[in-house]
């Protein structure tokens, strides 16, 4: 019984080692005879790869054939008939839309390649279909186009893409209503617009522009935008704030330029990111203007504010018809928000001015003999420059006027239609945005001759009509701090004209457009100061 367990199992296991020794011989062969059919018949594995090809680029074209019209499913399909008188473009794709070329053309050296390509393939209408910033919109390119959205406050309301309200704040000016901004407007505006108010300012501002422009001149190489944007914010501080914290200043001043960095960037909240570095400086702004408001809350209660009454006084001591105050979210918004355009634009559009003068000797020469005549009519008497004065600089306002044209600070504003709109022969739907373009109507070439050129002196024959010349907007909200911008400008070029000159380390920068345009290198420059003019002989 044993034996034959033993004879059974040895059998057993002979049988199972020639089938192996057969299947393995077998395989190899199967092999062998694969190989030179794939050696004899190469066509058949390319046939086939070139089938799988196609299958690929198939599926890639159906995927993008559904991606492109995902938006048009979700937006535009749900307007029905309405969805005809549209005016011309595309969604793109979902959640991207338009964005991936605004940012490509807005960080090459052609940002206006972007509109360019809307005329391009649908004709120089002024106004275009497109996905911005996370919304279906349309963007509103020509004089009377612009006109209509800003003016028509029964259509339109402001329409700030989320992310730049987060970052802005939803209580400041581009978050509230018609009737709370009218409101609050009316009560800020005094504060930095009207005869009165900026007559206020002129020798401040004035002590400060000498002061700093003395000090640059003895630092060699500085980087001359940042230093223009400390100036400016150390202004617009001591007119909101009362404060002349150097430490406070630089430390808010930075992070307003990591704020600005987000603004116009993709809102994607992730470390690393702009806009996430912009909320995290958003929180930082927010505390310290917190802590400022506590402060000057403590010290109303002790009686011991000072007899200066600043833009921060006058918005906690404001109330509406109901007898009720401002809370402090929108006393910090809007403080925020101030103290961001009150500094920005400025210090940028110096500087532009600046380069633009240094640049074009013949301008230069006008702006600095219109600076001389005003000296020369000055009282002896008389210390500092006066408000009637500045109003007298008839070619140095054409300098401001031209550099703002130029350069286009804010390339647009958003407003969001209010009810379906008809212009120009189309739709606007209901609750979409609309993206006032004005760089494109400030270099139309049927309204600015050469449009991309510099030159000042345009202005004595140009009478701009109404649309377009849009440097601070129109309609009810116009920039407030237009004039106060202005007059900062003025009196910084005046004393620069007559003692100083801009001498750039890389005049060949390239320029950055985003969030504004700017040289790369911020402008690294030397500020020298004129030697001092000798007495003319008497004769």
């Amino acid at each position: 019984m044993c034996y034959l367990m033993r004879y059974n199992q040895g059998a057993i296991e002979n049988a199972r080692y020639r089938t192996t020794h057969i299947l393995e011989r077998s395989l190899k062969f199967d092999i062998q005879i694969l190989g030179v059919k794939a050696v004899q018949h190469p066509a058949m594995e390319m046939g086939s790869m070139w089938m799988v090809l196609l299958a690929i680029l198939a599926g890639l074209a159906s995927v993008k054939w559904v991606l492109e019209r995902v938006n048009w499913w979700l937006y535009e399909s749900q307007l029905g008939d309405m969805q005809y008188s549209l005016p011309p473009g595309d969604l793109g794709w979902p959640f991207v839309g338009d964005m991936w070329s605004f940012l490509r053309a807005f960080k090459s050296d052609d940002r206006d390649s972007f509109i360019r390509s809307f005329v391009s393939r649908f004709g120089h209408i002024g106004i275009y279909k497109a996905f911005m910033f996370g919304s279906p919109s349309v963007i509103v390119t020509t004089p009377e186009t612009c006109k209509r959205v800003l003016n028509d406050d029964d259509a339109f309301k402001p329409g700030w893409p989320t992310a730049t309200v987060e970052l802005i704040g939803k209580k400041s000016f581009i978050g509230i209503s018609y009737e709370q901004h009218k409101r609050l407007r009316r009560l800020t505006a005094a504060s930095v617009n009207g005869h009165e108010a900026l007559s206020m300012y002129i020798q401040y501002i004035e002590e400060n522009v000498i002061s700093a422009l003395d000090k640059w001149s003895k630092m060699g190489d500085i980087v001359f935008l940042s230093e223009l944007r400390k100036l400016t914010f150390r202004i617009i501080m001591y007119i909101f704030l009362s404060s002349e914290s150097e430490e406070e200043m630089e430390a808010l001043e930075r992070e307003y330029t990591t704020l600005n960095y987000g603004v116009r960037a993709m809102a994607i909240n992730v470390p690393g990111f702009s806009y996430h570095k912009a909320l995290k400086a958003r929180k930082n702004l927010v505390a310290v203007f917190q802590s400022m408001v506590n402060k000057r809350r403590k010290q109303k209660k002790m009686n011991n504010s000072t007899n200066k009454k600043d833009m921060l006084d006058a918005l906690m001591d404001v109330k509406d018809e109901k007898g009720e105050t401002l809370d402090d979210e929108e006393i910090i918004d809007i403080m925020l928000m101030y103290l961001n355009a009150g500094h920005e634009s400025s210090g940028h559009t110096t500087m532009w001015a600046t380069i633009f003068l240094q640049q074009y000797s013949e301008f230069l020469e006008k702006a600095k003999a219109e600076q001389e005549r005003i000296i020369k009519k000055r009282p002896s008497t008389q210390k500092g420059l006066t408000l009637k004065e500045i109003r007298e600089m008839d070619y140095l306002s054409k300098v401001i006027d031209e550099t703002l044209r130029l350069i286009t600070f804010s390339l647009t504003v958003f407003r969001e239609a209010k009810t379906d709109v008809h212009i120009s022969g189309y739709t606007i739907p209901k609750g979409w945005k609309v993206l006032v373009w004005f760089r494109s109507i400030h270099l139309d070439p049927e309204i600015y001759t050469n449009p991309k050129e510099f030159n000042p002196s345009r202005w004595d024959y140009h009478a701009a009509r109404a649309g377009t010349f849009l440097p601070f907007g129109a309609g009810s909200r116009l920039c407030p701090g237009n004039d106060l911008a202005k007059l900062e400008i003025a009196i910084f070029l005046h004393h620069f004209l007559l003692n100083y000159q801009l001498e750039r380390l890389n005049p060949e920068s390239k320029i950055r457009y985003l969030p504004h345009s700017r040289p790369a290198d911020n402008c690294l420059a030397r500020i020298k100061k004129h030697p001092p003019r000798l007495p003319k002989e008497e004769k």
